[in-house]
């Protein structure tokens, strides 16, 4: 699916403007043109998640708009349109307004178990893809009462990008063509590692172990370290940990290695993200802490709490030598001297 970039309200783009909406069209018109009769091009997207933070409807005229000057310019692939999830007034929107539009696109994250079933509620008769779909998101995940929310763990994410994706759209034949699996890749949002199956270093995490069993049914022969749990002074990272400036506490990564390789861990201590944006917009890395966790430490550890109050996250992550890797993170918040 080759994307076109259409603006959106949420960054400032006016769509009662009809001389914005025009020039917009003659831009993308000259993309249609130049990427058409590329032979990896399957079928277009006019933009990603135009009703993420909308008022104005008029985007789905403009959409309209761009679908029909495709299809005038590459009769050969069909359109598609990609929604921040799936609500009813948007299908009904583009029902009346977009009959130009062949395919629905919807990004969803915990909601995949359910998207099959909600397609069919919201009366989209025709096919459609799921155009990202992964762990449970920031939005849908347990808070601290710092307001920092809490990941799963690269073990939990498998066992939900598994769960989800089996129970629904692995079986529906009937209108979903195929959905893309977010991120294949890393990238920062809200942490380093909540959306990427990637890490920064380029290693593997256990949902590509899944990812590569889904597709294909089959378990590559090297599995990736499967993380069982993740301490900060006894606690889990839903406990809502608070610790005292400059105290030292014990850290515990319970981790298991499938094909028994031998396991070495790196820890990092990273203050709590506020560069937070939303629909994935680019966000800056917060800059490590160092110094506080011991050289060369193991999977029993200890962490000596920052002397600066605020909210923080421990990463954890562990190799086998075969470039897999799990990971985890544990929110905490230091309290004052």
């Amino acid at each position: 699916m080759l994307g076109l970039d259409v603006a959106r309200e949420r960054h400032g783009f006016d769509y009662n403007n009809p001389q914005a909406v025009a020039e917009q069209l003659q831009k993308l018109r000259a993309e249609v043109v130049k990427y058409k009769d590329n032979p990896a091009v399957l079928f277009w997207g006019i933009g990603n998640e135009l009703n993420l933070e909308y008022t104005n409807p008029k985007v789905w005229d403009a959409v309209q708009q761009i679908a029909q000057m495709i299809h005038e310019v590459d009769p050969n692939h069909p359109t598609s349109t990609v929604l921040a999830g799936l609500n009813q007034k948007e299908v009904d929107y583009i029902k009346a307004k977009c009959p130009a539009v062949d395919i629905l696109s919807i990004n969803t994250y915990a909601g995949l178990a359910a998207i099959p079933q909600q397609v069919r509620t919201t009366g989209w008769t025709g096919p459609y893809v799921v155009a990202e779909w992964g762990p449970t998101g920031h939005w849908e995940s347990p808070v601290t009462p710092w307001k920092a929310s809490v990941e799963e763990t690269s073990s939990q994410k498998a066992a939900v990008y598994q769960s989800r994706y089996e129970a629904s759209v692995a079986k529906d034949k009937t209108q979903c063509l195929g959905t893309y699996v977010f991120l294949w890749g890393q990238k920062q949002e809200r942490t380093p590692t909540w959306y990427g199956i990637f890490t920064e270093d380029g290693k593997e995490s256990e949902v590509v172990d899944v990812m590569q069993y889904l597709w294909s049914g089959k378990w590559p022969q090297n599995r990736a370290p499967h993380l069982g749990g993740f301490l900060l002074d006894g606690k889990k990272s839903t406990d809502n940990i608070y610790l005292q400036a400059g105290q030292s506490y014990p850290v515990v990564a319970t981790v298991t290695d499938p094909n028994k390789d031998p396991l070495t861990y790196r820890y990092e201590l990273l203050p709590e993200s506020t560069d937070l944006k939303s629909g994935g917009d680019r966000e800056s890395r917060p800059v490590a802490v160092p110094g506080l966790i011991p050289t060369g430490a193991k999977a029993q550890t200890k962490l000596t709490a920052p002397t600066k109050e605020g909210a923080y996250r421990l990463f954890v992550y562990a190799y086998d030598g075969h470039d897999n890797v799990a990971t985890a993170n544990i929110p905490f918040y230091v309290k004052g001297k």
